[in-house]
């Protein structure tokens, strides 16, 4: 198994088949669902993780880091810091498994994700607006309070946990040759990269963030993870303003190409989703998916990871009537 303390060393591709037995029966196989060639757009295949027990891709990870902890750690209770999606999926693993959970949201989090932690019985606490300001929170009530510490992206069994979306697409759609995954943290890239990777050497694996929250792409120019001074996108899981070490790692090792999407066509993919679909897509979710409609790839046997769909009904109801994003 990978450790957390050697943040080179990347998650195996054993570590992720061990992952998805360790978490078979919690989360879901989700649906891999064939869309579009019909108006001009390319037919594509979407890898439903909005069908997630909690809504999003984030209990693969949350469950397999929370199912490997000692009797010691499960007592003292868990603490996490989330812009909404993991918060609510450690909540749910901690509920299943009868561990006390705090959850550390930034104070612009959307009440649909809060009140999905809180029904899930986690503690919610807030702490500004960026990653930052709640890792910080999390660590000082984690160390004053004695519980233990499941981070959003950055550590090894998290990433080998989201890995297993990967396993799933290749077992789903073999011939696959690329794959489109949103990033955040960069969790569920590093996780899917690996599988894909491993099972299909061929396959290309692009990331895809806002324009509004660049992190990944900054990264990648100055070849080590930087600290944006601010972000901004419609994508609230997605507006890390760094990426994680680990995560920074297998990005640079694995993926081939990590592309931004602006704020309009995110919104747009949401609609298109709603109306070509009838799937339900919160913006984090549907960035892989404006990607695929943007850049029409030629290359046939395409999979966009919706990797969410926790999304505020005022909101998705903007997005789906196709009124003006506001800035």
């Amino acid at each position: 198994m990978a450790t957390a303390h050697a943040s080179t060393s990347l998650v195996s591709l054993d570590d992720v088949r061990a992952a998805a037995t360790r978490i078979a029966g919690v989360a879901r196989r989700t649906p891999l669902i064939d869309v579009g060639g019909i108006h001009g757009e390319p037919a594509f295949a979407v890898k439903c993780e909005n069908m997630q027990p909690a809504g999003a891709f984030k209990i693969r990870g949350a469950y397999n880091m929370l199912a490997q902890l000692s009797p010691e750690a499960r007592a003292a209770g868990v603490i996490t810091y989330s812009s909404g999606n993991h918060g609510q999926a450690v909540a749910l693993a901690a509920q299943l498994l009868g561990v006390t959970a705090v959850v550390v949201m930034p104070e612009t989090a959307p009440r649909v994700k809060v009140r999905g932690a809180e029904r899930l019985g986690a503690e919610v606490l807030f702490a500004g607006t960026t990653v930052l300001d709640r890792k910080s929170r999390a660590e000082s009530e984690a160390a004053t309070r004695g519980l233990t510490m499941v981070p959003p992206f950055d550590h090894p069994w998290i990433i080998a946990g989201q890995g297993t979306c990967g396993l799933e697409i290749v077992e789903q759609h073999p011939s696959v040759t690329v794959v489109y995954v949103p990033i955040g943290g960069g969790g569920l890239i590093s996780g899917v990269a690996i599988a894909v990777k491993a099972l299909r050497p061929t396959a290309r694996v692009i990331g895809v963030e806002p324009a509004g929250a660049p992190k990944m792409t900054a990264s990648r120019v100055a070849g080590h993870p930087v600290t944006l001074p601010k972000t901004a996108s419609i994508a609230d899981g997605l507006v890390a303003v760094r990426p994680g070490d680990l995560t920074f790692a297998h990005v640079q090792a694995l993926v081939d190409e990590v592309l931004t999407v602006e704020d309009g066509e995110i919104a747009s993919a949401v609609k298109w989703l709603f109306d070509n679909a009838k799937l339900v897509a919160e913006p984090s979710g549907a960035a892989s998916v404006a990607a695929v409609l943007r850049d029409k790839p030629a290359r046939e046997d395409v999979v966009a990871v919706l990797s969410g769909g926790n999304v505020a009904l005022e909101d998705y109801s903007k997005y789906i009537i196709g009124s003006p994003i506001q800035k």
